[in-house]
């Protein structure tokens, strides 16, 4: 029950990072590798601007419609990598370059991949 509840809320948060025209959607299944949280969203922004703008839509958009809300946000005023932390679900979202820097996708490389297309609705 809790993974599928985790995955609706995946395919929701994809939902509305596509809507902001994120790039390079990630999801990473990390459940017994970090006791911090289950899944990681990850995604790019071309500026500051737009990393802002598309991690302010995924918790403004959750809190308003779903009641869904944030246990923490991170570089929110910075702009170059925000964390949105869900609980289960955290969401990075990064500009290209502090992405290739960071690179969590290799950081993690034990973790699943899930197939965006399992959980995009566009």
């Amino acid at each position: 029950m809790k993974k599928e509840k985790n995955l609706d809320l995946i395919k929701r948060i994809v939902y509305l990072i596509e809507d902001k025209k994120a790039e390079d959607i990630v999801i990473l299944d990390i459940e017994g590798l970090s006791v911090i949280s289950d899944y990681f969203v990850i995604c790019t922004g071309r500026s500051v601007t737009q990393v802002k703008a598309i991690a302010d839509h995924v918790m403004d958009t959750l809190k308003q419609e779903d009641g869904i809300m944030t246990r923490g946000v991170e570089g929110q005023r910075e702009g170059k990598w925000v964390l949105v932390d869900f609980g289960d679900v955290i969401i990075h979202v990064f500009r290209q370059e502090e992405r290739e820097f960071y690179n969590l996708e290799r950081l993690w490389g034990d973790a699943k991949l899930i197939p965006v297309d399992q959980v995009s609705t566009n």
